[in-house]
Order: C-alpha cells, then structure tokens, then sequence
C-alpha cells in the first residue's frame, strides 16, 4: 500500500499533567476506532481478517510499512500497523473490475474486492468518529452528524485519514459527484458503527487497555481478545496459522 494513514495535526498541548492525560485519552480512543473497525466491521461484512498491530513511542515500526494509521505528538505516539485489505489500488477502479467481470469464476470476487473497497474507508473514518464521540462524550455534549461532519474530523487527527479516503475515491471515479455520493454513504456506515453500542462498548474497552498499556506493541491477537473478552493465549494459538491474515491485490 502507498499510503500512510497518520495523524499529522500536532496538537499544542500544555506541560500540566491533565491536558496530557486527555491528550492521551484522545489518542487512544483514536488508535482503538481504528483497531476495532479493522477487526469487528471487516467480520461483520463476512471479509477475512487481516493483520494489524499497535505501536506505542520509542517502538520500532517494519522497515518499508506502508499501511500505517498514526498518531503523533512529542509525548505520546501510537500507530496501527497494516489492517487495509486493499494494498495497492487501481488507477481506475471501473476498468479492474470490468475486466475482473470479463471471467465467469470472478464475479464473487467483483463483489468480495467492492466490500474490501468500502470496509478500508469506513475504518479510516471511524478513527477520527472515535475520537469526536469520545470527547463529545467526555464535555456532555451531543454527538451527531449536524455536529460532527466530515469536515470536522480534521479537529479530530483525521486529517490524513481524510487525504487516504479521498485517495480511494478518485480511484472509485473520476465523477466527483460518485465520490461525493459514495463517500456520504460511508460516512453514514461509519457514523452508524460508532454508535451502535455494542461497538462503542467494545471501542472504550479497547481504549482503557491501550491507555493502561505499559507495551511498545500490542499485537493483533491481542487486540481481538480484548474486543471477544477471550482469552488472548488461546486466541494466539487458534490465529497463529501465517496464512490466516489475507490481503487484497
């Protein structure tokens, strides 16, 4: 994948220890939309999963990564590495797909690569809808999409998320009346996820776990085990298979 999903707004944050807590707090329920979108929205599109990992600050990230999710500031960084299905894509997605419809034997995988297609976008914008609810939460205030639209997620850390989504739509079509139109259509899927409380519940879980975290890393396994409430040792040894994770060309 040629694209790196990260947080490039630097937040100005005071020396006190509050203001950095909350910062923190921001980052993880972050980091955790994203980690929980991969994992829940992918299964509940029947899509297979797909490996990703969290890295906290001073940890080192594989050399030439290129799917990353990223959070930045000078006291606290977390990334999540990988959980894009699509890793590379198409200049035109019209051509690949008409070409893939051209075969008999393709016409599920028409249908399974526009799934993977939509699940990436909607999982790069539950990040920074993760956050938003979060501290909608956290001030008592309302969270809705009179309040909270796309353009507002760039107060969120969303600013590359958004430049990643508007590079999945200009291959989607070259219409920007399509994009627009599909992308408020995926706004909609991940506005709804973010408050469906099952995955809200399953989101705050997997923030406090992040923020009470002492690991440079959290694996994959790892994470899902805390979105299942499973054990993670036997989760480990049911996901250890390498050919478990699959991606899309």
């Amino acid at each position: 994948m040629v694209f790196d999903m990260k947080r490039n707004k630097i937040i100005d944050v005071p020396s006190f220890d509050n203001k950095l807590t909350e910062h923190k707090q921001c980052v993880a329920f972050h980091e955790a939309g994203h980690a929980a979108a991969i994992y829940l929205n992918n299964k509940a599109q029947n899509l297979p999963p797909v490996f990703f990992q969290i890295f906290f600050k001073d940890s080192e990230i594989s050399e030439g990564s290129k799917n990353v999710y990223h959070i930045a500031h000078d006291d606290c960084i977390a990334r999540v590495e990988g959980g894009r299905l699509i890793q590379s894509l198409p200049y035109s997605m019209d051509d690949f797909l008409d070409k893939l419809a051209g075969h008999d034997d393709m016409v599920q995988s028409v249908k399974d690569y526009v799934t993977a297609f939509e699940a990436d976008i909607v999982n790069l914008l539950i990040g920074p809808l993760a956050e938003a609810k979060y501290i909608a939460d956290a001030d008592n205030e309302l969270f809705n999409h009179r309040l909270v639209n796309l353009n507002a997620l760039k107060n969120y850390g969303g600013r590359s998320d958004i430049a990643s989504v508007y590079e999945y739509l200009q291959s989607y079509s070259p219409s920007k009346q399509r994009q627009d139109e599909k992308l408020d259509e995926l706004f909609n899927v991940a506005f709804d996820f973010i408050n469906d409380y099952e995955n809200w519940k399953a989101i705050s879980k997997l923030a406090n776990y992040i923020i009470d975290s002492d690991k440079d890393t959290i694996s994959c396994e790892e994470v899902i085990a805390v979105l299942e409430s499973t054990n993670a040792n036997e989760f480990a040894e049911e996901t250890a298979q390498p050919d478990r994770y699959v991606k899309y060309a």
